[in-house]
């Protein structure tokens, strides 16, 4: 039986593992926000990818300026090579996040789907993509299909629940 490759990382491995897997967390709700308020917006596709990057981007710069702050504060030093590898590799979701709203406003852009409807999906697919991590999360916690449905479900709700708040507030 193959083990799992996973189970066997060194423990600052499996650190930058778990915050990378956060920050993934973290960006796709945030983009989730982004892209239902953008869907009821006046916003032009040239508008909402903008909005898409700069908020990816946005929030990239601001956790690595964090990051190297909070370095700078435990260790009373500028990172190292390594150090700032690590931390552009935890960071890193942070940017693709904006990847899967980009594609379907780039397919409203060429008309083969409209721009609301192309927002929608890609918070349905952010939705999506919680309930499969927290899934995962599950299965990976050796707790069995039961608690990890229940973990997919209750990421998929928070993401449902971000998408429905920021769609009767508003943008």
């Amino acid at each position: 039986m193959a083990q799992d490759p996973q189970a066997t990382l060194p423990e600052a491995e499996a650190g930058a593992v778990a915050d990378r897997f956060k920050e993934r967390v973290y960006a796709t709700i945030t983009m989730i926000a982004v892209v239902v308020g953008l869907s009821v917006s006046e916003a032009d596709a040239t508008g909402a990818a903008l909005t898409v990057l700069t908020t990816a981007v946005g929030l990239w710069l601001a956790a690595l300026v964090a990051d190297l702050q909070a370095h700078r504060m435990a260790h009373r030093r500028f990172a190292t090579g390594r150090e700032w590898r690590r931390m552009v590799y935890v960071t890193g979701p942070l940017l693709s996040c904006a990847v899967g709203p980009a594609v379907t406003i780039a397919l409203a852009a060429l008309d083969v789907m409209s721009l609301t409807a192309a927002l929608r999906t890609a918070a349905g697919v952010g939705i999506a993509s919680l309930f499969a991590w927290g899934l995962l999360g599950g299965l990976r916690m050796g707790g069995g299909t039961v608690l990890a449905l229940v973990a997919g479900l209750a990421d998929a709700v928070i993401g449902l629940s971000v998408a429905l708040v920021k769609a009767t507030a508003g943008h």
